[in-house]
This record gives structure tokens, C-alpha cells and sequence, in this order.
């Protein structure tokens, strides 16, 4: 989570609160009716506003900031090594709600947090290993909202995503904007990613330009990646580039290798975080004896994110921007 450009991201975050100089909606009181949702395909029906909500990981957590919800919050999950937190645009919100776990969540340190509403994903925080799933919360009488970019969607036993990246971040902001009375806010920063997403479009290459890339999180005897459903999709494609990896209906998820020599991608981007930097992530994508043909390697096409920038997560318009940015720059030197 390096800096960024702070009034591309402080547009981006137009509503999100005092930052930004934006006159803030007020939350809906505690004691508002019953709100049912529609999460991950099912009916969900909450019966009062939360107060003390726990979030787990980054993006997760940047999405009630961005709605500017850190009033309604009880703490959040998240590992230290996602980067620095200081020059964030919700580092307000960072400062004031307290970091329960450098690991993720459990079901004891939502217990001591007194959580009335767990927002978290399957894989970001939600996993059958341990026990720790919406329905095990159920029984102890504290409520789940799902990420949608997470969302089963059961083509496998572990495959998630059941749209559109992009469409995913903008449900969960309308969701959340519904459920917590902050429906304005919600609608205008809504609005204002997609016309950031929009200027990006206009100026993409055209179709039989657009560079092919690749999303490289993690992995050196198989490669961790992105398919059609998580963030990376959509990011890389409003950029004005073709993700090699559409054809895998899945979100996060592991290929091989030889799948990324035949498909020959013009650029890496690096998804950066972890004990393992960009630049030793590099550093090895470039010294890969069996990357060598690779188009991107050869002309050492290396582009790198952070985390944040590739989940979902307020963060996703500016990282098209950025992306596109280079993706020009690509197609002119060509």
C-alpha cells in the first residue's frame, strides 16, 4: 500500500468523509426496521442497523471507510504486511477502529469484540477449515455479510465469483449503503468510480492492440492468479488489456506454467505483498528459464500493484487508471 496520488484517490473518494472536505450523510439510527439484502444469491434479512461491526482483511475494511462507517465498526483483522497504512486516504478510519488480529478473524476475537455483523469473504476470512463460516456465526447469534467477490458459485468446491468484478465492488457499496442508511453516499461514490473507470475506457487501446497480461500474485512451482472473478479481471480489461487467465471461471486460483508460456502474455502486472517484495518477485519471473520466450520477460514488462489495489476494494478505479496509464505506453512502443 504504497502513496498514492492523493487527488486521484481523494476524487475517488468524494463521499467518504472529512478527508476530502465532503459533507457526509449521517448514518441511519440503530433502531431503523429490518433490511433484507440479497448476498452471494440468498435473501438476507437484518434486523437492525449494526454497531459493532468486525471486518477482515484490507479491502474489506477500505470499504466501510469509504462509506465512512467507522462509527459503526468494532475492530478489524487484517496482517501487517499488506504495507503502509500512513498514506492512505482512510487512514482516519485506521487510526481510530481497533486492529483486533495481525492474523484474521475468529470466532473468539469476534466474542470479545461484542460483533453484531461479521463482513469478511470465503477466503478472506470466512473458511470451512476452522469452523469460522457464516453459518457457525449464525449460531452464536451474530449475523455475516459476505464479500461478494468471494461469493461460492459452485462450479467447483472452492471456485468463487458470480460477476463482474467491478459489478461486485458496486453491489457491496449498494448493499452497505442500504443496510447502514447511507443509500446517497453510496449511490455518489458509485457514480463517481464508474466515470473514473469511464475516462480510462475511452482512452484504451483498440481491441487488436490491447496488450495481453498477466496477474502474477505468488508461486514459483505454480503460479497463483487471477480468473475471470476477481478484481484483476476487470481491472486489467478497463485498463485496456486482455487478462490471458478470462477463461478460468474462478477468482483467485492456482495454473501451471506452460499455460502462461502458450499464452504469451506482453506484460506482468505483480500483485505486491507478503514476506516476498515486487522486486524479488521480479527478480525471478525474469530469471524463469522457462519464461524466457515470454514476451513480457524478454522486454521486461514488469508492472506492479499492491494488494489492495487487486481485491476488492475502493482502491480498484485508481488502479485501472494507473494500469492504463502504463498499458498506453506499452502499445507506443511497440
Amino acid at each position: 500500500m504504497r502513496k498514492l496520488v492523493a487527488t486521484a484517490l481523494c476524487l475517488a473518494a468524494t463521499a467518504t468523509a472529512t478527508g476530502c472536505g465532503a459533507t457526509v450523510e449521517k448514518p441511519a439510527d440503530a433502531k431503523t426496521s429490518a433490511v433484507t439484502l440479497t448476498n452471494c444469491g440468498r435473501e438476507v434479512t437484518f434486523d437492525k442497523v449494526p454497531e459493532r461491526v468486525v471486518t477482515n482483511d484490507v479491502g474489506i475494511t477500505e470499504l466501510m471507510f469509504a462509506l465512512g462507517l467507522e462509527g459503526r465498526m468494532a475492530g478489524f483483522a487484517m496482517p501487517d504486511d499488506k504495507g503502509d497504512l500512513s498514506g492512505v486516504p482512510w487512514k482516519d478510519g485506521y487510526d481510530k477502529v481497533k486492529w483486533l488480529s495481525k492474523d484474521q478473524l475468529t470466532k473468539e476475537n469476534v466474542l470479545d469484540a461484542r460483533a453484531d455483523l461479521v463482513f469478511a469473504g470465503w477466503n478472506y476470512g470466512f473458511r470451512e477449515d476452522g469452523g469460522f463460516t457464516p453459518d457457525a456465526l449464525k449460531k452464536l447469534g451474530i449475523p455475516s455479510y459476505v464479500l461478494t467477490e468471494s461469493c461460492h458459485n459452485g462450479r467447483t468446491e472452492s471456485s468463487r465469483g458470480i460477476m463482474p468484478p467491478l459489478d461486485a465492488l458496486y453491489t457491496d457499496l449498494t448493499n452497505l449503503g442500504k443496510l447502514f442508511g447511507v443509500e446517497k453516499r453510496a449511490a455518489t461514490l458509485v457514480a463517481g468510480f464508474k466515470k473514473q473507470v469511464a475516462q480510462v475506457r475511452a482512452q484504451a487501446p483498440a481491441a487488436g492492440d490491447r496488450p495481453k497480461v498477466f496477474l502474477y500474485d505468488s508461486g514459483q512451482d505454480q503460479p497463483f492468479t487471477s480468473g475471470r472473478y476477481a478484481a484483476p479481471e476487470q481491472i486489467i480489461s478497463e485498463a485496456g488489456g486482455v487478462n490471458v487467465m478470462h477463461d478460468v471461471q474462478d477468482s483467485w486460483t492456482t495454473v501451471g506454467w506452460e499455460s502462461v508460456v502458450q499464452r504469451d502474455p506482453d506484460v506482468i502486472v505483480i500483485c505486491d505483498y507478503g514476506d516476498v517484495s515486487a522486486e524479488q518477485k521480479k527478480k525471478f519471473l525474469l530469471s524463469y528459464a522457462p519464461l524466457r520466450s515470454v514476451s513480457a520477460v524478454k522486454h521486461e514488462r514488469i508492472f506492479v500493484l499492491d494488494y489492495v489495489d487487486l481485491v476488492e476494494s475502493p482502491r480498484n478505479p485508481s488502479a485501472i487508471a494507473r494500469l492504463g496509464t502504463y498499458l498506453r505506453t506499452v502499445v507506443e512502443e511497440r
